[in-house]
């Protein structure tokens, strides 16, 4: 597949030439959109695919045969449609019945660098790495020679501002699940004074009881996503089917800022909205110590991505980092689906400015591992407190390592910016053209979302949208969500943005 790949790429690149050509004709033509380029772009994902490709409407036939047959193993309500995975190139998802999408969905914003990318493929055929592919370690206990070397090329070559400590985990629901046992383990030591338990400690706990199941709380916000295992599910507040019938926790749920835009017509309104909401945060963490359920930490998302993709200035999060310090309160910063440098940078929160920026920041997605940054003083002193069999798998920190190579030598982040201007500012032209459907353009770097008028206008745009060649998602009420590779360049937006404005101009 690989030898395939590399052949394939100068009549690719040619391809690409005569598709935008067709369709910047094709689109002034029928809609008067203006969105496409006149002329490639130089630099081009060279093994990406030409452009969209429909053959069938989605699911075809071949994804409804598939779907009927899984059904009978397993739940499949949530399944779209079957993928094609080895077709699938840079940009470009193909699925089961020869369809080709433009993906700026991106598997729920977790493909870095695209399908099937050469470097990735060149990096499997190795047989150095063979080793790793092969065995996958119980890492807490027997980790493989070169794991803290691998670490130290990947995860923490990129680590958070004042994060000198990693550990790794299989998924993000578990690597929020476990930072939330950190906080907990952190603040009784606080607590006691020092980290050795008592006997009543030790014995209590086994039957789930106070103090050795201390009651200890965390404080999230509505509309926040942080996963869907139990302690995760109780600070995830974004749709009511991830929760329903699970038992959870009383533990506080701060307002999350509804901003106004465009931003710069409704700054007064804002700022009052952020101070009313960090005034609730402070009132909450009040009220639960007299509870008797004190705070542990806080988490919360730069980006409420799941949630709807609601954003907050940098002001707001450095005082809610402040209100954090002066309860005493671990700050824990989710970056499971912002981190990677979908926003321009390699986590959202370096938005901020600020130093110091959180205790625990935890990742997944385009990291393609799971885990949690931590400072020292958060990390558990005995083994097995923060532990699993597996914990991760070293060779996704092999991978790793190459697509950060890949970001750093493609100067990714800086196209990032420039292919989200171009994205963003086609959304802002859109909702002016179609002020009956779309309304609240946002974003940072290619992380963007629009609102629709409503959930059923939004989902029927987002199926007409896929039958014509482009994979979006939804999220919120009523928002779709953009979440392209880090490859997805300005003449990709131009692609779908004519795309898009064919789909809406049916509903003019």
């Amino acid at each position: 597949m690989a030898s395939s790949l590399f052949s394939r790429q100068l009549s690719l690149s040619l391809q690409k030439n005569l598709w935008l050509g067709a369709a910047g004709k094709s689109s002034s033509s029928n809609t008067g959109c203006r969105y496409v380029s006149k002329a490639a772009p130089k630099t081009q994902v060279e093994y990406d695919y030409d452009g969209p490709s429909m053959k069938t409407s989605v699911p075809g036939p071949r994804s409804k045969e598939l779907t009927k047959q899984l059904g009978e193993i397993q739940n499949v309500a949530a399944v779209n449609f079957f993928c094609n995975y080895e077709e699938s190139r840079g940009n470009y998802l193909v699925d089961v019945d020869g369809n080709r999408m433009l993906d700026i969905y991106s598997q729920i914003s977790s493909i870095p660098i695209g399908y099937n990318h050469p470097a990735l493929l060149k990096l499997m055929a190795n047989p150095n790495n063979l080793s790793a592919f092969v065995n996958r370690p119980a890492l807490g206990i027997l980790p493989p020679e070169n794991f803290p070397d691998k670490l130290t090329e990947s995860l923490l070559s990129v680590a958070p501002s004042g994060m000198t400590r990693v550990q790794t985990m299989a998924c993000g629901s578990c690597s929020n699940e476990n930072a939330y046992k950190a906080m907990f383990i952190w603040y009784r030591n606080k607590e006691r004074g020092h980290n050795t338990p008592s006997d009543e400690d030790l014995s209590t706990c086994m039957i789930n009881k106070s103090p050795g199941c201390p009651d200890l709380s965390i404080l999230s916000f509505m509309g926040g996503f942080h996963g869907r295992t139990i302690g995760a599910l109780a600070t995830t507040h974004s749709k009511a089917i991830h929760k329903l019938d699970v038992p959870s926790f009383d533990w506080p749920i701060a307002p999350f800022p509804r901003l106004q835009y465009p931003l710069e017509e409704f700054a007064k309104e804002n700022a009052q909205e952020e101070a009313r909401c960090l005034e609730e945060v402070e009132d909450l963490i009040i009220k639960w110590r007299q509870k008797g359920k004190p705070v542990a930490g806080i988490v919360i998302e730069p980006i409420q991505a799941e949630g709807g993709d609601n954003h907050a200035t940098p002001n707001f999060f450095k005082s809610l980092r402040n209100i954090a310090r002066k309860h005493g309160c671990a700050f824990h910063v989710d970056e499971v689906q912002t981190g990677g440098g979908s926003t321009g940078k390699f986590w959202a929160h370096e938005h901020w400015g600020m130093e110091d920026p959180a205790d625990i920041v935890s990742f997944s997605k385009k990291l393609l591992t799971g885990g949690f940054y931590y400072k020292a003083e958060l990390q558990a002193e005995k083994g097995y407190r923060i532990f699993n069999t597996w914990m991760g798998d070293p060779s996704k920190n092999l991978f790793l390592v190459e697509v950060l190579n890949v970001i750093r030598r493609e100067r990714l982040l800086e196209e990032v910016t420039r292919s989200g201007k171009t994205l963003l500012n086609g959304l802002y032209e859109l909702q002016t053209q179609y002020p009956g459907i779309l309304s609240r353009a946002r974003g940072q770097g290619t992380f963007c979302a629009i609102d629709v008028c409503d959930d059923e206008t939004r989902d029927k745009i987002l199926l007409k949208t896929r039958d014509k060649g482009v994979l979006l998602g939804g999220c919120g009420d009523r928002s779709i969500r953009f979440r392209p590779t880090l490859l997805f360049k300005e003449y990709h937006a131009h692609i779908f943005l004519n795309i898009f404005n064919d789909v809406l101009a049916q509903y003019k």
